[in-house]
């Protein structure tokens, strides 16, 4: 039972894609809540569902059936135009693929978000949160694999979202890279009280999480919930 105030409701949530044969359905009837500051690690082999329930949640996909309910607002009664502002206002997401801009500075990636934010943490304070303070000036070519994930994680933060979806953000690092990436996204929740939806195939992070929810065939087969979060450091990977 959450005892935090609710972030996302969600409720019987199906996702089709396709028609007929080419018919793939890809979630079936998905029912979970989010609290407030939760970090929930979402576990599952390639096609199970965890992608798609991130981005029905993160405002980028729509689902075919069922509701998703974002602080009591019903996100699937939304325009397209209204899930762009509520992608805009709320929502930070962090990819396996770091999408920074060769061209810039650690510092401009990050101000890329902050010149449209409504209430940006400034670039060099979020470069600090994730422990690049000393970086800034730095351009991509110049950071390593860990270095430039972590600026990504910093660009996303910097607009101080309510919710930080990340997708597979320690897939292409080393165990001892990925260990100092995870220390960044665990600082950050902890001292932003932001929520997090992580997904990896990695049964490892596990122990991170407040809660873990394991995906099978589009569905949440099985969820554990941890007595107390891992310190990263901690973490075998």
């Amino acid at each position: 039972m959450l005892t935090r105030a609710i972030c996302f409701d969600v409720s019987g949530l199906t996702k089709v894609y396709g028609m007929g044969t080419a018919e793939v359905r890809a979630l079936r009837g998905v029912d979970v809540t989010i609290g407030e500051g939760e970090l929930i690690v979402l576990l599952g082999p390639s096609g199970s569902g965890k992608s798609t329930l991130l981005n029905i949640l993160g405002g980028l996909d729509s689902p075919t059936d069922g509701t998703v309910f974002f602080h009591g607002e019903n996100m699937t009664a939304m325009t397209d135009r209204q899930l762009t502002r509520f992608r805009r206002e709320n929502i930070g997401f962090v990819f396996q693929n770091y999408n920074l801009m060769p061209g810039l500075t650690a510092r401009e990636n990050v101000e890329l978000v902050t010149e449209i934010a409504t209430d940006p943490l400034p670039a060099d304070e979020a470069l600090d949160l994730v422990g690049l303070g000393e970086r800034v000036n730095h351009f991509p070519s110049e950071l390593s694999g860990g270095e430039q994930q972590r600026v990504a994680i910093a660009r996303a933060i910097a607009k101080r979202p309510a919710v930080l979806f990340c997708d597979e953000p320690t897939g292409a690092l080393d165990s001892k890279t990925s260990i100092k990436v995870l220390g960044a996204l665990n600082r950050v929740t902890k001292e932003m009280g932001t929520t997090m939806l992580m997904v990896t195939h990695h049964q490892g992070i596990a122990p991170l999480a407040d809660r873990v929810l394991h995906f099978r065939d589009g569905r949440i087969e099985k969820e554990i919930v941890n007595s107390e979060r891992a310190a990263p450091e901690d973490i075998r990977l």
